[in-house]
């Protein structure tokens, strides 16, 4: 059992070693590492905060994000409908002016139309008027070759002339 139980002597010479063990290491050790624990634990939390930050201030640069994108489609939305409003009242624009010309030619068209129809009949009148006359000279001459239906024609036209006069 003497292996079990240390000697008195050997108790205290290890409780010496140990203290003297423990204040070196207290005073040359235990002072840099706890310092530099600290140092470390510092970093640790501030790098913490700082990565807290850098994701508050990338929520707020998405939010952002977001809401240019939205402003964006709004001004897109609009100035495609600025720009089918304009082309709409191009077309309608276009429209009145083909239509106006296109009345206008064909008032343009009617006139000429109705000028050729007028000089047309005036064509048909003298052709007309000299077409009878031809055929009233021949018949005259024809009918008036004798004196006695002379005579006869010109006394029914004085009677027709006093007649008309009354």
């Amino acid at each position: 059992m003497d292996l079990l139980t240390p000697g008195i002597g050997l108790i205290f010479w290890q409780l010496l070693i140990f203290g003297i063990l423990f204040l070196f290491l207290s005073k040359y050790a235990w002072g840099p590492i706890t310092k530099s624990l600290k140092e470390r634990e510092k970093f640790i939390s501030d790098s913490i905060k700082s990565a807290e930050k850098a994701e508050k201030e990338l929520e707020k640069l998405n939010d952002k994000n977001k809401e240019l994108v939205k402003e964006a489609r709004k001004e897109r939305e609009k100035i495609l409908l600025e720009a089918k409003s304009i082309s709409n009242s191009i077309k309608n624009t276009a429209k009145e002016e083909a239509s106006k010309i296109t009345d206008k030619m064909i008032d343009d068209a009617k006139k000429m139309i109705e000028g050729e129809k007028m000089s047309a009949i005036k064509e048909v009148k003298v052709l007309v008027a000299s077409l009878s006359l031809d055929i009233a000279e021949k018949v005259i001459q024809k009918n008036l070759k004798n004196e006695s239906t002379q005579q006869k024609l010109v006394s029914d036209l004085i009677d027709k002339i006093k007649i008309e006069k009354n």
